[in-house]
């Protein structure tokens, strides 16, 4: 009996150290989860709290952007309408035209008829001439919603509104670089280009897709002002020779059409660059140009002192860069486009901050463009 009861007992009895143990890891286990729940609540909470200036800046920045995108479609809008418009316009001239013309065959044949009255004649003339009236209205009308540009630069749509380059000033003055590395984007390439001929180096893409620039820069050229034209790349020249010094004017439309012809047909890319030379001649236009358009690839490999080098560090380039920097004349806007060229990674940095310094712009243009 007295076993019985024992045996109860022990039943009934809890081992202390097993529940103890079980306790103690239920707690760690859900300790460890509500530490890594308070730890993840409070980072996210402290990143938010310590960046509040970050905070205000990003939603400036979201609604500067909802504000462009906007003003983008307004733009949009508007250049559709007159695009439009100018379809309208073209398509009532021809058709103005072609009742001229039937009028005309009309007015032949009744001239021609012993038995016409002269009043039908002079109707007929009347009609004419207040249909030729509305053509030449038209005309006119449609020249002055295609803008007054000397130039025509036919493109794939309308996009002078996205680059930011504003055409503006009295002396406008563009900088071609010519140098060897306008054949191609990568130094192989180049390399490889400069033994082939004269016509395959004129037809390199990157060459053409400068000489399109060229021709839409002088297609955007205030008709009041005047401009110039400057090639380089160890040496200087102006695109129309013998013009050196001298500002030539947006109004002489023969004249500027020659000078893209030239560049089309004549000029081949070679040699180094030497922008030291280059902004030394700027300084020789008398008055100064208020508007500089600067287009290149890379950062100078030559200086006034030095000859072709076929090897040349980056930092030497830089140096390079700093000196022409001390050449170009003071308080003019120079706006930079940037051509593509492996190899010279500090380029854009250093054209950026120069554009920006000057107060000009800064564009790295895509292979459809302009």
């Amino acid at each position: 009996m007295a076993r019985t009861q024992e045996a109860k007992q022990a039943k009934r009895d809890l081992n202390p150290i097993s529940l103890s143990f079980l306790d103690v890891m239920s707690c760690g286990f859900g300790a460890v989860v509500l530490l890594f729940l308070i730890i993840d609540h409070s980072t996210t909470t402290n990143t938010q709290l310590a960046n509040p200036n970050l905070s205000a800046e990003i939603d400036l920045l979201q609604e500067e952007i909802r504000e462009g995108e906007e003003g983008l479609v307004a733009i949009r809008n508007t250049i559709s309408d007159v695009d439009l418009q100018i379809v309208e316009a073209q398509g009532l001239a021809s058709r103005i035209q072609e009742e001229i013309d039937n009028f005309m065959d009309e007015l032949a044949a009744l001239e021609s008829m012993a038995n016409a009255s002269d009043e039908e004649i002079q109707s007929l003339k009347e009609q004419i001439a207040a249909l030729e009236l509305e053509l030449e209205t038209l005309r006119e009308q449609g020249e002055i919603n295609a803008g007054n540009n000397i130039r025509q630069f036919i493109g794939e749509g309308n996009r002078q509104y996205l680059t930011g380059l504003l055409m503006g000033g009295n002396r406008i003055l563009i900088l071609v670089d010519k140098s060897g590395s306008m054949l191609d984007e990568t130094l192989v390439n180049i390399i490889r280009r400069r033994n082939m001929s004269q016509e395959t180096q004129r037809n390199a893409e990157k060459w053409v897709h400068v000489k399109d620039t060229v021709d839409w820069l002088t297609a955007q050229l205030p008709p009041p002002s005047r401009y110039q034209i400057y090639l380089f790349n160890d040496s200087v020249e102006a695109l129309t020779p013998g013009t050196e010094g001298i500002w030539l004017e947006v109004a002489d439309e023969d004249q500027l059409n020659s000078a893209v012809e030239r560049l089309n047909d004549e000029v081949i890319p070679a040699n180094g660059t030497n922008l030291q030379n280059l902004f030394g001649s700027i300084a020789t236009l008398d008055p100064l140009p208020d508007n500089i358009y600067l287009i290149t690839d890379g950062l100078p490999t030559l200086d006034n002192s030095s000859r072709n080098r076929t090897n040349i560090s980056g930092r030497d380039r830089e140096r390079l860069f700093e000196a022409a920097l001390r050449e170009l004349p003071r308080g003019i806007p120079v706006n930079v486009i940037m051509e593509p060229l492996e190899g010279d990674p500090m380029a854009a940095s250093l054209y950026w901050q120069l554009a920006i310094a000057t107060g000009g712009s800064y564009l790295t243009p895509s292979k459809d463009w302009p």
